[in-house]
């Protein structure tokens, strides 16, 4: 569907999206009431969002303070990245969600007080960029280093959310007065402005405001950014001195032309997921096409096990365009030196999530799931105060200079603060609303996504309430018990995800098999008349497998990772005998695997205990001679990658290469 028909599609779909098969529910709808989520949420709100918030309003991270010097309620200069205003709403976001959930009068105040000190710093025809604002050296939209899209993507969705929780404008008004401003100037079709949008959050952020106040310019707007990709010669120019350009932009090939996911891996992922959204408004089939390809192309050759995405820091392209922090080559997936951040491994979820609601396939909640539960939530330490930017899979010690790189993201730690503090807040907004991903509306019904102990209050399509309470220990036991406590008389359907691990689960209804087939990858489907009291039994046993990866990927031939359930495990020095390098670990596939759970231990968590073979025999030079090896066995425990690094400085390893006696 082309824009020309946005104005005729607003008439008939602004309330119902009919190009997408499943409906978000609302956020607060779904509360988790125990387990693994509930504590993670219980810790986002007593402790990650109450430290990020003294980092971003203190000295320490000068975010508030960027806004105070801005509307002349303090003397100082700008610090921080160019892009830190979008930390500060990402973190806006999250306290809303908390807010959202917990009804904490305060946390509304607080969220107040910086809505008004951000409404002062506004200028009066909307513009809002501190970091150009309070710079002498910079002018609007002059070069795209400065990172003003990113910013206003991530204005206009936080205030957009803000709405939709408290029902106030006073954050909303500040986004529609700077995206008007936003459409006079890059909708008309000039040169200057054509290559510009390139962290693409602006295209999120403009569909999140057309669906908030229903103006269709705000969607066409949206479109057109799509649109200039692939459009303009790709050169340097006044709009890209200092920062790189063509595939590390995604700027070479039109979206709709794009078969292979190239670039920053961040800036890609935003990119589509944005696309995305615009799909889901207008219906247009070769935005879809595209997308469909993407997505394959990251999932099936550019991901890890771990669901991390963008394989290096460095690197180039087909095209040999500089590559940061992004995607290279297919089934190129280095252990030690993978960059995989934070960020790009949430937005691979958020890309995931949004063709999860247009498919409404399990393939996609598989991805989420699978970052959820190690990629995105190896960026925070278990007590919730430290972070990383990087999640590589290997990590030895003093084998990189880590002072080398700006930003010093790469670290064998978290860090109490990251100066790119971009990935901290984007990972504790996800979360405070992960709860709104655990289940969808259909047509007529709804699917359960994502497991965990929660209560359900929402509507189906029809208006009508539906209330369902779920119980389990999942991740660390399969056993899903789920009871109807309010519903329709009508018939529905509830939909179970059965993820693609899941070998050899059941499904009950008030204690009677179902003859459902329960096939991986897929959603088990009960229409019936549903009636309070209902209990639903879903069994996916946590058996422990062997992963090993696709004979293409050479950094992992003849090595082996392990998984139980969604969670993938590591080997970390803790576990290791003293002194013990991981490059010395070798997995013996005969040796059995038991779990244990540790409530305890890393903040409550299932390991895997085995036994391992330490070669003795160490290699001198880069070649040598082979021998038979020395071996020494060695029983240990293996624990959830997301958990590692909690226990002190550490080598980790998550592939360990195999012996097979």
């Amino acid at each position: 569907m082309s824009i020309s028909k946005i104005d005729q599609k607003l008439a008939t779909n602004l309330t119902f999206n009919t190009n997408s098969k499943l409906k978000s529910i609302g956020i607060g709808d779904c509360n988790w009431t125990g387990g693994f989520w509930a504590d993670k949420f219980k810790t986002a709100e007593e402790i990650m969002v109450p430290y990020m918030g003294d980092l971003l309003c203190g000295d320490v991270g000068h975010a508030l303070n960027n806004f105070k010097i801005a509307a002349g309620l303090k003397e100082g200069e700008h610090k921080g990245m160019f892009w830190h205003d979008g930390d500060f709403y990402k973190f806006i976001e999250a306290k809303t969600y908390i807010y959202a959930y917990t009804k904490n009068a305060s946390i509304l105040s607080e969220i107040d007080e910086y809505i008004s000190i951000i409404s002062q710093a506004q200028e009066d025809d909307g513009y809002l960029q501190t970091q150009i604002q309070l710079r002498k050296d910079a002018d609007r939209y002059e070069n795209r280093k400065y990172h003003e899209m990113y910013n206003t993507g991530h204005l206009l969705i936080s205030a957009c959310i803000h709405h939709n929780v408290t029902g106030q404008n006073n954050f909303l008004n500040i986004a529609i007065k700077h995206a008007d401003l936003l459409h006079t100037i890059f909708k008309p079709e000039t040169k200057h402005f054509g290559r510009f949008g390139f962290n693409q959050t602006q295209i999120m952020g403009l569909v999140e405001l057309y669906r908030t106040v229903g103006d269709a310019k705000y969607l066409r707007l949206a479109e057109k950014f799509i649109n200039n990709r692939g459009k303009y010669e790709v050169k340097h120019d006044s709009t890209t001195i200092g920062y790189p350009i063509g595939d590390m932009v995604q700027e070479r090939t039109p979206l709709r032309e794009s078969k292979e996911a190239v670039g920053h891996a961040v800036l890609a992922l935003y990119y589509y997921a944005g696309a995305a959204d615009v799909y889901s408004e207008t219906g247009e089939q070769a935005l879809l096409n595209a997308l469909d390809l993407l997505w394959d192309n990251v999932t099936q050759k550019k991901m890890y096990v771990t669901g991390a995405v963008g394989q290096a820091h460095y690197g180039a392209s087909a095209n040999l365009d500089m590559i940061e922090e992004g995607f290279i080559d297919a089934y190129m997936m280095p252990n030690m030196t993978a960059y995989n951040e934070t960020c790009a491994n949430l937005c691979n979820a958020m890309f995931s999530y949004r063709m999860f609601g247009i498919h409404g396939e399990s393939k996609y909640m598989d991805i989420i799931e699978l970052v959820l539960y190690n990629s995105g939530l190896s960026g925070i330490s278990v007590e919730g105060k430290e972070y990383f930017y990087a999640n590589p899979l290997r990590m030895i010690n003093n084998t990189r200079d880590y002072e080398a790189h700006e930003n010093v993201t790469e670290t064998p730690n978290r860090e109490p603060y990251l100066e790119c503090f971009c990935c901290p807040p984007n990972l504790v907004r996800t979360i405070s609303k992960v709860s709104g991903w655990a289940y969808s509306v259909s047509d007529n019904g709804v699917s359960v996504n994502l497991y965990g102990s929660n209560h359900l209050k929402t509507n189906l399509s029809d208006g009508t309430i539906v209330r369902l309470t779920q119980e389990t220990d999942y991740p660390w036991n399969g056993r899903i018990k789920i009871t109807v406590q309010e519903c329709k008389t009508e018939s529905f359907e509830i939909a179970f995800r059965i993820p693609g691990w899941a070998k050899s689960a059941t499904l009950q209804v008030n204690g009677e098999p179902t003859s459902i087939q329960l096939t991986p990858g897929t959603f088990a489907r009960i229409n019936r008349v549903w009636k309070m009291g209902d209990v639903v039994l879903l069994d996916i046993p946590m058996e422990i497998n062997l992963v090993e990866g696709h004979p293409r990927i050479e950094e992992v031939r003849n090595q082996i990772a392990i998984k139980r359930g969604p969670v993938v495990y590591c080997i970390e020095s803790p576990d290791l005998p003293k002194n013990t390098e991981v490059l010395n670990v070798y997995f013996n596939c005969n040796t059995e695997l038991k779990e244990e759970f540790r409530p305890e231990f890393l903040g409550g968590v299932s390991v895997v205990k085995g036994e391992i073979l330490i070669r003795k025999d160490k290699a001198e030079g880069m070649y040598q001679t082979v021998t038979k090896p020395q071996w020494e066995v060695y029983k240990t425990q293996f624990v959830p990658y997301f958990a590692w690094s909690n226990r002190g400085q550490a080598e980790m390893t998550v592939f360990m290469p195999v012996v097979w006696e």
